[in-house]
């Protein structure tokens, strides 16, 4: 990691920009505003660009309708924060971040989230395939901060004493492909009806599909090329193939991240730590990627996700 800090584009803001604007636009500036390649001509102030375009006319910049748009942090401290946190397989918390870059926490804690929003994958197509094999499982972190009591407890104590189970915990559905990538979700409650709806909506119908013995999953041998369990009240976690360990070693990494280095989250950002743990885990050496190689994926994902946090006053 040392010997990857030293880089040109990590040692000040002009070359930081350089950099980006080569990997972002190798054909010439793109306007941010109107999409035209290579229209554009740079004016006085450096790293600021006005499209050409009659229509348009707009002033733009590498970073315009990005992630770091707007940001008063020098460029090269933004991509010195996007490699830590890709070089760290558990996560870097924004505590480490502000010593590391010798930034205000709060600046850290922003960055961070940026960050964790352009490693969000969006509009991807379905795991697996025809002779792909598709684990899926469900776990649960934290405590939820409203817990939801089900009308049917007719005003009973919602978690009585010496209950156990994930009545108050947080709920996280995901699927990891066989040798390939991971999709995480947190949903409100892990029911049937969402389980399912998340299953058949991101898993191709010819895989095959590997559970736990769960109820949530009664289903799917009539969607999928086959549903196959292992029972693990039974002591079972492997017969033959048919396994969840994939899956469940997801979790393992997700949950000592959480707890050894993020600690506290609140439920309504759960869904950007899972997306980046799902980004490292996605771009991991087993698939032979590298440090740079997903931070350069990450990078490339900083266009058109703005992520606005307002007070309420």
């Amino acid at each position: 990691m040392s010997n990857a800090l030293v880089a040109p584009h990590f040692q000040s803001p002009e070359q930081a920009r350089e950099w980006l604007e080569k990997l972002r636009w190798p054909e010439g500036p793109i306007c941010s505003h109107c999409g035209t390649i290579g229209r554009a001509y740079a004016l006085k102030k450096p790293g600021w660009y006005r499209c050409a375009e009659k229509e348009c006319r707009k002033d733009f910049t590498v970073t315009t309708g990005t992630v770091m748009e707007r940001s008063h942090i020098p460029l090269n401290k933004w991509l010195m924060a996007f490699y830590l946190l890709n070089a760290s397989k558990k996560g870097m918390s924004a505590h480490q971040l502000h010593r590391a870059l010798n930034l205000d926490y709060k600046t850290a804690w922003f960055m961070c989230h940026r960050i964790r929003e352009a490693m969000r994958a969006g509009g991807l197509g379905p795991l697996g395939g025809e002779g792909k094999i598709v684990e899926v499982d469900e776990t649960y972190h934290g405590k939820t901060e409203q817990p939801r009591v089900s009308p049917q407890r007719r005003g009973r104590p919602y978690n009585p004493r010496g209950s156990r189970g994930p009545k108050d915990k947080r709920a996280i559905v995901s699927l990891v492909e066989r040798g390939g990538n991971v999709r995480s979700f947190h949903v409100p409650v892990a029911d049937q009806a969402t389980v399912e709806k998340i299953v058949n909506e991101n898993i191709a119908h010819e895989s095959r599909l590997h559970t736990d013995e769960s109820k949530l999953y009664f289903n799917a041998a009539d969607t999928f090329a086959a549903h196959e369990t292992v029972t693990h009240y039974r002591g079972e976690y492997a017969r033959g193939d048919v396994t969840t360990n994939s899956v469940e070693g997801y979790f393992s990494i997700f949950k000592r991240g959480m707890k050894g280095t993020y600690q506290h989250c609140k439920e309504k950002h759960l869904h950007r730590y899972l997306a980046e743990f799902d980004h490292r885990y996605n771009y991991r050496v087993a698939l032979g990627y590298n440090d740079i190689d997903r931070t350069l994926a990450a990078i490339k994902g900083i266009e058109g996700k703005r992520l606005m946090y307002r007070q309420p006053h």
